[in-house]
């Protein structure tokens, strides 16, 4: 089992920036792509962006590309997720996710609880 922690979000203006970091802990994360997803209460969680296991692939959904910056130190079994200009439309809990490739897609096994980011204008 992977354990998920998110931290670093909180409250902000339009224009600012902030690092989400996500530690993992317990089983190893080798070969597993990591992954930042959005959800604003009663709607749909969406995804923000993906980094393989190596870093080499990076995919970012359209609303945050350009903005935001996914990165991992495996080392240190931490994500993160550094965002800038942010937008109003930014504001929703942000979650860190894990997950082996199967088939060619990510299956994301393993989810944090999330954190807050909210974007005042």
């Amino acid at each position: 089992q992977v354990q998920l922690e998110e931290s670093g979000g909180g409250l902000v203006q339009v224009g600012d920036s902030l690092r989400l970091s996500c530690a993992a802990s317990g089983d190893t994360l080798v070969g597993h792509t990591m992954g930042w997803f959005r959800q604003v209460p009663g709607m749909e969680r969406h995804f923000v962006a993906s980094i393989s296991y190596n870093g080499g692939m990076k995919i970012y959904g359209d609303s945050v590309k350009g903005r935001f910056t996914i990165s991992r130190d495996n080392a240190k079994n931490m994500a993160y997720l550094q965002m800038n200009s942010l937008k109003p439309q930014d504001t929703a809990v942000y979650f860190c996710a894990a997950g082996p490739i199967i088939d060619g897609t990510t299956r994301y096994d393993y989810w944090g609880q999330g954190t807050q980011v909210t974007v005042s204008s």
